[in-house]
């Protein structure tokens, strides 16, 4: 909860700045630099990688592991991309149909229309990923620190960690084991006499409760001192802009602001692509994934088809 200092400070930088938005055509851009660390024993299970074989291995991996972005931003609108200006770490750039086809593309966000869109390439094919934004459930919290010049303060919300990104691939393999449990139940409860069928039930009701989606803590850090209610990637509805955000094995730093700078920025709505819903794109991507693995299983003779 805010303390009564807080919130007078809170107020105070809301009014000043927002009068200042009204003087003005507001605008401005924000520069993140995002790292995501990884458990390098995932690709070491037989437990034989040097040491210095899983420093290669980071490096080749750090073009996908640390990027920057850019949020640009007026009163109502965004757009957050990739900056692609900037070459990859150590090994180069991602190839480019695996830089396409496995990264986030450009994401739009109306906050007054609550509309939020993504322009997306997947295997040479563009896609148009069309969400109504839905509020978070912002805690919000009394700490404070800064970030350059800006005072920020702390909020924080839960998410399902399949919802982190776009690209996650493992929500059919768990809602197939989900479903598959359910079927085992349904079979043994009719086959098993009343007194085993009730220690099935408390067993299957264990197995999915092991299943389900892991809840993960997303860390805000916003600024009131930049009244807009906008952050890098999907995340918005604070009372000031998101300099700093931690979501699972990522975090999203902002290293550079821009404000009303002196050439004019526009902000155009992505409007190219064929045009589906994020569960629709999410089942998409992992059918193709699936389709590779089959092809990849039955060698060099399956023929990946186009999507």
């Amino acid at each position: 909860m805010f303390s009564f200092s807080n919130k007078v400070v809170l107020i105070l930088f809301t009014l000043l700045f927002a009068t200042n938005i009204k003087a003005q055509d507001f605008q401005g851009q924000a520069y993140y630099f995002s790292k995501t660390t990884m458990d390098m024993s995932r690709w070491d299970r037989g437990g034989k990688m040097s040491e210095a074989q899983k420093k290669q291995m980071e490096a080749r991996m750090k073009p996908w592991l640390e990027k920057t972005y850019i949020l640009t931003f007026n009163k109502q609108e965004s757009i957050f991309k990739e900056d692609e200006k900037l070459e990859g770490g150590p090994g180069g750039r991602a190839p480019s149909m695996w830089g396409s086809s496995f990264s986030a593309g450009l994401q739009y966000k109306n906050i007054k229309e609550k509309v939020f869109l993504q322009d997306q390439e997947f295997f040479g094919k563009q896609f148009l990923i069309t969400e109504q934004m839905t509020p978070f459930n912002w805690k919000m919290g009394s700490e404070t620190k800064k970030i350059g010049q800006y005072v920020c303060y702390k909020a924080t919300t839960m998410r399902p960690s399949s919802e982190l990104n776009f690209t996650s691939t493992n929500r059919r393999d768990r809602d197939k084991k989900k479903e598959q449990i359910k079927k085992d139940s349904i079979k043994e409860a009719s086959e098993a006499p009343a007194a085993a069928v009730a220690v099935a039930v408390a067993v299957v009701e264990k197995e999915v409760e092991e299943v389900k989606e892991k809840m993960v803590e997303v860390v805000a850090w916003y600024s009131p001192m930049i009244p807009v209610s906008q952050g890098p990637t999907e995340y918005w509805g604070l009372p000031g802009l998101i300099l700093e955000l931690s979501a699972g094995n990522t975090t999203m730093l902002c290293s550079k602001i821009v404000m009303n700078p002196e050439e004019k920025i526009t902000i155009k709505r992505p409007t190219k692509g064929d045009v589906v819903t994020k569960k629709q794109y999410n089942e998409i991507i992992t059918g193709k994934m699936q389709e590779m693995r089959d092809n990849r299983g039955r060698g060099s003779g399956g023929r990946s088809r186009g999507l």
